[in-house]
């Protein structure tokens, strides 16, 4: 799923809206035949969509109106129509008969409003954090003012003048993806202006001062931030602390996620901005998943022998190091490469003996600091692998696949299977139209899904099998622990506001290591021809539950619960057990075709 929703019930009142939440039978089989029922928006609901859905139920007898609009309903009574929004508070009230659920929706504003008179927008003045940078780094500044102003800022000795800035294409967030409307926008947009320096010289130079001239009128106001140049004689040297340090291409999280660092990865900062640091070989982090070593020079070693020792499940392979330096990991058909920073080979004995799973390994200095080794693989089909530190030895294990069995009847023998029921606890999940959470459908599904497997052969793992808290850390931690042969994270889905929940449907599946990718495309494609429903897609997407690198990981959105047609049939217990079955019969036949 992709978000909560929330349930909002009323019984028959005119002229009065219940805007508290009240409990609501959660067993699919209740007919919700005697209230109106809209279970998203709640009231009081704020957004940044031009638009919204309303997604509920009500008698199947008689319509349902909002704002005096006739919509549509399922045979079962269901509904979720979109309605546009305007900026500001929207009004909404659905009817039916003499009930009565009024809603308000509130848009709000996406870009800075512009200032009118002698002034910057509000939060526009960059930076908007202390940072820290390289001599020779390029610094850039930047305001939203009135148009026709002049606009500069003064850091330390020197005046940096700002421009108008050109139209620029605003990019849709990455959900966008999830409905298909991931295209720019070309809203013209005024008021932006922009300019940058470069400062060869290290220092604290303060906050920057920023003017505006505007019709001889003149207005002077510092950025929230301070800019510091570092000295490359002086760089601070930071430790991984955390187990898997998450290394991103920029200082939030709104950027893309590199390979995790291992705990004990050493590496010099470069820069910062806020809690994120930039480290030596481009990567950010934030500060508290590191700690700084005193007095430490930055880090770089080389690399001599390198050595593997094959076992009944993996091989493992150890690079010795003189610190703990960052890593890169690429995986592709047939190669799994691993990358090693500040490090300079030396390399000249390799040991390898023939091996199940690995045909040949390959290093190559690809940059004066990079060291890369390849791995050529017997097979296309990867099935997990970790990397850690012990002292300052890098390990890396690379499973082997699993034996198969060419049993008929147990096609699953030997093969381990981990199942996640999505959320649980206070975790509810999406919520269909009669307020039943995605929780318990993700459990009920799971546990059909257990059954049909391990007749099949198979053991398996839940991450829980009853209606509890499991945080998404610890659903990896027991992937981690379990070293399945397939992960499997049983979801239903829900959309973003500006979604088209009355339409969209469908079994959608989500992957991120490429190890994962022939299970996604397979299970989807048999699911969909051998159920004969619709096909939502497949996605790469960097997901928790996707993430886990033990393992090929699949998250799978099985149905809409926000669609109310879906929605019959993803609480139909009879369908349910028809899908886990034939989820299972696309899991064995998916282990046969992989080599």
């Amino acid at each position: 799923m992709l978000r909560n929703l929330f349930s909002v019930s009323v019984k028959p009142l005119i002229g009065l809206a219940l805007l508290t939440p009240i409990i609501v039978n959660h067993s699919p089989a209740v007919a919700q035949e005697q209230s109106l029922k809209v279970v998203y928006p709640r009231t009081n609901h704020k957004t940044s969509s031009d638009k919204i859905f309303f997604i509920g139920t009500a008698p199947r007898t008689g319509q349902v109106f909002i704002n005096g609009q006739s919509i549509t309903r399922s045979q079962a009574g269901h509904f979720a129509p979109s309605f546009p929004l305007k900026l500001g508070e929207n009004k909404f009230t659905v009817r039916h008969g003499n009930q009565k659920i009024e809603i308000v929706v509130t848009r709000v504003a996406t870009e800075p409003k512009i200032p009118q008179g002698l002034a910057f927008a509000v939060n526009s003045l960059t930076p908007a954090v202390d940072i820290d940078r390289m001599p020779d780094d390029r610094i850039c500044f930047s305001a939203i003012a009135p148009p026709d102003a002049k606009v500069s800022v003064r850091l330390g000795y020197r005046n940096i003048r700002l421009y108008p800035q050109p139209q620029q294409a605003k990019l849709p967030s990455n959900l966008a993806a999830l409905t298909g409307t991931n295209q720019p926008s070309h809203k013209q947009m005024t008021g932006k202006y922009a300019g940058c320096t470069v400062i060869e010289k290290s220092g604290n130079f303060g906050r920057p001062i920023y003017k505006l001239d505007l019709q001889g009128k003149k207005f002077t106001q510092r950025a929230p931030g301070k800019v510091s140049i570092l000295s490359p004689a002086s760089l601070q040297v930071v430790e991984v602390t955390a187990d898997a340090g998450v290394a991103r291409t920029g200082p939030s999280t709104n950027y893309s996620r590199l390979t995790p660092l291992p705990k004990g990865t050493r590496a010099a900062i470069t820069g910062s901005e806020g809690e994120w640091l930039r480290l030596d070989y481009g990567a950010w982090i934030k500060g508290k998943e590191t700690q700084i070593l005193n007095g430490a020079i930055p880090p770089a070693t080389v690399i001599r022998s390198v050595g593997s020792r094959k076992f009944s499940d993996a091989t493992q392979i150890t690079f010795p190091l003189q610190v703990p330096v960052p890593i890169s990991v690429h995986q592709s058909d047939q190669t799994f490469s691993l990358t090693l920073h500040n490090t300079t080979a030396q390399t000249d004995i390799i040991r390898l003996d023939d091996n199940p799973f690995i045909s040949r390994l390959d290093w190559q200095q690809i940059t004066p600091s990079q060291v890369r080794y390849t791995f050529n693989l017997k097979s296309e089909q990867q099935w997990g692998h970790t990397l850690s530190y012990e002292g300052t030895s890098l390990v890396l294990k690379l499973r082997h696949a699993p034996r198969i069995s060419r049993r008929r009847r147990k096609p699953l023998s030997g093969i381990k299977i981990l199942l996640d029921p999505g959320h649980g606890g206070k975790e509810s999940g999406a919520v269909g139209p009669t307020g039943y959470p995605e929780k318990d459908v993700n459990l009920s599904v799971s546990k059909l899904l257990r059954d049909a497997l391990v007749k099949r052969g198979a053991t398996v793992v839940m991450t829980r099998e009853d209606d509890r808290d499991v945080s998404l850390r610890e659903r990896q931690k027991i992937i981690a622990r379990e070293e399945p042969a397939l992960a499997l994270s049983v979801h239903y889905n829900a959309l973003p506001d500006y979604g088209d929940a009355e339409n969209t449907r469908g079994v959608g599946i989500f992957w991120y290591h490429p190890q994962a990718h022939s299970s996604a495309i397979f299970l989807h494609n048999y699911l969909v021809k051998k159920l004969n429903r619709p096909s939502y897609g497949v996605f790469w997407n960097n997901l928790a539950l996707t993430r886990p690198a033990e393992a090929p990981s699949l998250l799978l959105e099985l149905g809409f619960m926000s669609n109310p047609s879906e929605f019959e049939w993803v609480v139909n217990p009879k369908s349910q057990q028809k899908l886990a079955n034939t989820l299972a019969d696309g899991i064995a036949e998916w282990f046969k075709t992989v080599r």
